[in-house]
């Protein structure tokens, strides 16, 4: 039951603006880039669905893993649970990750922050805005929201740790950068404001501290009434937004991370507590459909929070299905997608070429059949010529590649 107000007039904003979707894969030569700015030695190499650069031998690190399939997050690690491995002397414990990364008092922020600037560089995130004030005993944090198409972003962060003696001893981010899509009109402050709230205040009469009635029960069975009406809790006040500025938020789009124009308030809780951001999708809802089961996403969906469905302006559809992940045992390949709860599913498998291209589709679909419209995990199974070995899987309706697991 939340809701928000501002304190001053709120911006109208631009009349339209496009969304940033990722696409396709990591290439090696910017995984190499970033390794190098982390100061991890080696070449590249595919580890399942990730590339890797660094020794983990003994769990010691220095160790990056970047996802190959776009985004292409990213975890780094220079130091293992054990820096020394398990060459540590006889009788001696090994050092911890903070003393091997230091000894001492967390370096400033600013020290933090120029520590932080080569990685940020090689992610083409050195205009990004960052914040260093967060601590990990004695390693700092810098967190650093890239601008993207020239407008800040919530939710595309890269956290980057820094260690007592101001090495970068650990990191997190996505590699490959969002690209610029389809434009959409957008909606002002106040109208995402008003949006804001009525989502968040829930639907009429879902309040909590109504009166409860005694029906069907009559006569001596019929308990006192426990309250009057109307004496429920007071709605709690709302909170002070005093600040609002259009960017781009994260949404999940059927699976996917995108980009989408949204705004920004900064809420002021005051009492001493630190403001922090609530965001709100800023594209006029004309463009946005009810959040639908993804069993049959559009191949560009329109914006919007849990994977809602998609009318994009020239009307369009399309009819993609995500894949999740897939197994393979044998010439048994398994794969997991997203899918309606009543149809039944069948997976085909194109095995020319390097990789196996597998789509699924709805065995006899009846139009006229009614369904809820939710979507649950679902599973299908496709026998290969031939044990799957090295070669990948793709889905054969998107190109992209579907991750083990």
């Amino acid at each position: 039951g939340v809701t928000y107000r501002a304190s001053a007039e709120l911006p109208d904003g631009p009349d339209a603006a496009p969304v940033y979707r990722t696409d396709g894969t990591v290439a090696v030569a910017d995984v190499a880039r970033l390794a190098a700015a982390l100061g991890v030695a080696g070449t590249p190499r595919t580890d399942g669905t990730a590339w890797k650069v660094g020794t983990d031998q003994d769990g010691s690190g220095p160790l990056l893993r970047v996802e190959k399939q776009a985004p292409g997050t990213w975890t780094f690690a220079r130091f293992g649970p054990s820096p020394g491995g398990d060459n540590c002397l006889k009788g001696k414990s090994c050092p911890s990750g903070d003393l091997a990364a230091g000894e001492g008092p967390a370096v400033s922020e600013s020290a933090a922050k120029k520590a932080a600037a080569p990685v940020l560089k090689a992610l083409g995130q050195d205009d990004a805005k960052l914040d260093a004030r967060q601590l990990m005993g004695a390693v700092r944090v810098v967190n650093a929201d890239p601008v993207v198409g020239g407008l800040p972003t919530y939710g595309w962060s890269t956290g980057i740790q820094v260690g007592a003696d101001g090495t970068v001893t650990g990191g997190s981010g996505q590699l490959k950068a969002p690209e610029r899509d389809r434009e959409y009109p957008v909606v002002g402050a106040d109208a995402a404001l008003a949006e804001l709230n009525r989502t968040a205040g829930g639907p009429p009469g879902s309040g909590i501290g109504g009166c409860a009635t005694a029906e069907p029960l009559e006569g001596e069975m019929k308990p006192a009434a426990p309250c009057e009406p109307g004496t429920g809790p007071a709605a709690p006040e709302p909170l002070v937004i005093d600040r609002a500025v259009f960017g781009l938020a994260l949404e999940a789009e059927g699976g996917r991370p995108a980009l989408v124009p949204a705004w920004l308030f900064r809420v002021a809780p005051g009492g001493g507590a630190e403001p922090y951001t609530v965001t709100r999708t800023a594209v006029a809802p004309e463009f946005l459909t009810a959040p639908a089961a993804p069993s049959v996403p559009p191949h560009k969906e329109a914006p919007g929070g849990g994977g809602s469905g998609a009318v994009d302006p020239d009307g369009t559809r399309g009819a993609l299905r995500p894949m999740i992940s897939y197994d393979s045992e044998g010439t048994t390949l398994t794969v997991r997608f997203w899918a309606g709860v009543c149809g039944s599913y069948t997976a085909r498998a194109d095995e020319k070429g390097a990789d196996v291209k597998v789509s699924v589709v709805e065995a006899d679909p009846d139009p006229d059949r009614v369904c809820v419209a939710m979507a649950k995990e679902r599973t299908a199974e496709v026998t290969l010529k031939a044990p799957l070995r090295e070669r990948g899987v793709v889905n054969a309706a998107t190109g992209e590649s579907v991750p083990r697991g």
